[in-house]
């Protein structure tokens, strides 16, 4: 039998495989036809009458260009893509060939934006795309490839006069006083010509199709990669408002005052979006239905609890313990009774608090329920958490969670002496979709009750090693760094996707 080590690595691989760009695009993308051929996406058809080109910007829009250049043959005539410094040695030296273009390719690619900051040869780049977009016509057909990781850094247009430097500042001076993502997104997207479906609306009368890979919680068109192809639900007033909010409106550079003075006060109205097709080929959704799948080829009785689980992460290791031990008292057939009532409280509040958009609980555990019980569980979830540093150590979101479960797992089982939980083998695993988790090689890890107890007999302070947010130095240091997963560079990125499998022993 396949160890629950086998098992998860292959669902992870399983997930992060249905959205690597090739396969995603090869999926989704045709061409038709040769007379007057046409491209179909998931099914829609879009007649290409004059020229076809393409633009791109994002962490895995050089991947997903190959993957399209490859399809649209002798059809494209010339593309434009931004792409982050130093990818495409990145991805030569990883040996993954089928990310990078042909040798006589007639897409240009442009990197810039290091450390994911925008620079002159991200603007460069946005020039370039700028400038293609405007000279379009109403026959020509235009596909853009977004990226939601990076895709922002790789499109900065600050409305003329403000400078980079002027726009870059005071989105740094918000994020200081504390902004959050949603609300610097707003003001960049209100200052920049090409963000808030600015791109769209250059690119127009041509026809419009995005094809997008989403990083964002829920997928929101238009705040993906800032929005560039989606009609902005924000207007001028709110970005006067955050601006207030954090008392930025009476020391702003002059070039600032004058473009949010001439601002129109309306958002563009949806219906100048109706040349404008914006299509969602990835995303954490995705890649856990793919999971969700495998898992029950390998005869796990497998729910997904939520593509949006998102807080801090030792309230979301609280989650997934708690959720393990339900699924054990049902493996004991403690099912129903005062400790399980009590468990099921708890989760409830719990989830009440963490605020995960869409996620049913009570619906959830109803299912839960009904699995009937010699059958192994797998619950699959994806989103993103945050980790407030304290520590020096060395790790990333992902490690620290699975350590953290283990941790929360092991200290259950001890404090209660006839702990159903020693009847079940449990294994949890997360990991970030791209393969990299904070300044690691290691896009996450596997992590188990049993590891942790093994630890501490070791003599190793495990809370030690979370207060100095060090996970990555436990893993690697325990068992010769067997539980961590390491997978290299995946050319993709949906967030992160986690994984608890559970079998009666």
């Amino acid at each position: 039998t396949m160890s629950l080590r086998e098992h998860a690595l292959s669902l992870f691989r399983a997930a992060v495989g249905t959205v690597r760009p090739a396969p995603m695009l090869k999926r989704a993308l045709k061409l038709q036809g040769d007379g007057c051929p046409q491209l179909l996406v998931k099914g829609q058809a879009f007649p290409v009458k004059k020229d076809l080109y393409l633009v791109g910007f994002g962490k895995a829009v050089l991947g997903m260009a190959a993957a399209a250049e490859e399809i649209l043959g002798d059809h494209l005539t010339q593309g434009i893509i931004n792409v982050p410094l130093g990818i495409q040695e990145s991805l030569e030296q990883a040996g993954m060939q089928e990310m990078l273009l042909k040798p006589h390719s007639k897409i240009q690619v442009i990197e810039g934006a290091k450390n994911n900051l925008p620079d002159a040869e991200a603007l460069k780049g946005a020039a370039a795309i700028q400038e293609l977009v405007e000279g379009l016509a109403a026959d020509d057909l235009l596909l853009v490839l977004i990226s939601g990781r990076g895709g922002s850094a790789l499109l900065p247009a600050p409305i003329p006069p403000i400078l980079l430097e002027e726009k870059e500042k005071l989105t740094k001076t918000l994020a200081s006083r504390g902004a959050a993502i949603q609300e610097l997104n707003i003001v960049r997207k209100t200052l920049s010509v090409l963000k808030g479906g600015g791109l769209a609306q250059l690119a127009h009368p041509a026809r419009v199709v995005s094809l997008i890979l989403s990083d964002v919680i829920g997928d929101p068109l238009d705040i993906i990669a800032s929005g560039p192809t989606a009609a902005s639900s924000h207007s001028v007033q709110d970005c006067l408002q955050i601006l207030t909010k954090y008392s930025l409106l009476h020391n702003l550079p002059k070039s600032v005052e004058m473009v949010l003075s001439s601002s129109p006060t309306k958002p563009t109205a949806p219906e100048n979006y109706s040349h404008v097709s914006n299509i969602i080929l990835g995303s954490n959704t995705l890649a856990l239905e793919e999971a969700r799948r495998q898992a029950e080829g390998l005869g796990y009785a497998a729910l997904v609890l939520s593509a949006a689980v998102h807080g801090e992460v030792d309230r979301v290791a609280t989650l997934y313990c708690q959720l393990i031990q339900l699924v054990c008292l049902g493996f004991a057939s403690l099912g129903e009774g005062p400790l399980s009532d009590e468990l099921r409280g708890n989760l409830l509040q719990l989830a009440a608090e963490l605020q995960i958009p869409g996620l049913d609980l009570d619906k959830f555990l109803q299912a839960l329920r009904g699995l009937g019980p010699n059958r192994p569980v797998c619950i699959l979830a994806g989103g993103e958490t945050t980790v407030q540093l304290q520590g020096t150590g060395k790790g990333g979101r992902n490690q620290e969670l699975a350590l953290r479960v283990g941790l929360g797992l092991h200290k259950a089982q001890a404090t209660e002496a006839s702990s159903p939980q020693g009847r079940c083998e449990i294994l949890f695993l997360s990991g970030g979709t791209d393969g990299q988790d904070g300044p690691t090689e290691a896009a996450g890890a596997f992590c188990s009750p049993g590891l942790v107890a093994e630890a501490l007999q070791e003599g190793l302070d495990v809370e030690a090693f979370l207060r100095n947010n060090d996970s990555y130095t436990f893993f690697s240091q325990f068992q010769g760094g067997h539980h961590l997963l390491v997978t290299g560079l995946t050319g993709t990125n949906v967030m992160d996707i986690q994984a608890i499998l559970i079998r009666a022993m």
